[in-house]
């Protein structure tokens, strides 16, 4: 660029530029921690409510109001009735959802997409996955399904089912990643790059493969993970 005309001027503005972003793309996140702060709030009021629901006899706990739409909860807010079955239903309905597994892809159109890894060039045992951010680690596998459950250490591994947003302070401490859902451009994948962990995401079941203390090994370049 430095040789175009004018050039050395536009690779001044274009440092300028890229200088600016680097200092100020932490701004990024404000607009969502503006949003989670409100919903806090939100939160809190409406559990409010919800206590006085319960001293009324209307629901059983404060949390059942987690079982019902906005629409509904504001209805029953205004006249104090609620036939409970439905939260029952409900209930029993979010415990068989817990125990199914998404598919690895699924269009916008709802359709499952479905296919196999090839196996013939690894090892013995290992298991496949998508490589997304390159290198080889070895360290004690951390399996963790809720992030307030984690207890983690400087170099652990972390096996999870998928990251989001709220998990990434997680990243600081692990010096590798694996999870059962995911792609190139998913949550996990992306921060993992940005902190130079290998990382392996699509490995079916590997929360119930990789046992909590194993030791592992994250090929991030090939894609795929063994257990030592």
């Amino acid at each position: 660029m430095g040789k175009l005309p004018d050039g050395e001027e536009k690779v001044k503005e274009t440092k300028r530029m890229i200088d600016l972003v680097r200092n100020f793309i932490g701004y990024r996140e404000y607009p969502k921690y503006g949003m989670v702060s409100r919903y806090f709030v939100y939160k809190q009021a409406l559990l409010k409510e919800a206590d006085r629901l319960v001293k009324t006899n209307v629901i059983h706990e404060k949390e059942d109001i987690y079982y019902l739409t906005f629409e509904e909860l504001r209805e029953i807010f205004v006249t104090n009735k609620l036939d409970y079955e439905i939260i029952c239903k409900r209930k029993e309905e979010y415990k068989l959802f817990e125990k199914l597994t998404p598919p690895r892809v699924i269009t916008s159109e709802g359709e499952i997409i479905a296919g196999e890894y090839k196996l013939e060039n690894l090892p013995a045992g290992a298991m496949a996955g998508l490589p997304v951010s390159s290198g080889v680690i070895e360290g004690r596998a951390r399996v963790i399904l809720r992030m307030e459950d984690a207890n983690l250490e400087a170099g652990d591994i972390l096996v999870t089912s998928f990251t989001d947003p709220s998990w990434t302070p997680l990243f600081v401490s692990i010096k590798g990643l694996v999870t059962e859902i995911g792609g190139l451009m998913t949550h996990g994948a992306v921060i993992a790059r940005e902190y130079g962990l290998p990382a392996v995401v699509g490995v079916e079941n590997a929360t119930k493969l990789i046992k909590d203390g194993q030791r592992i090994r994250v090929h991030g370049t090939e894609g795929y993970v063994e257990i030592l």
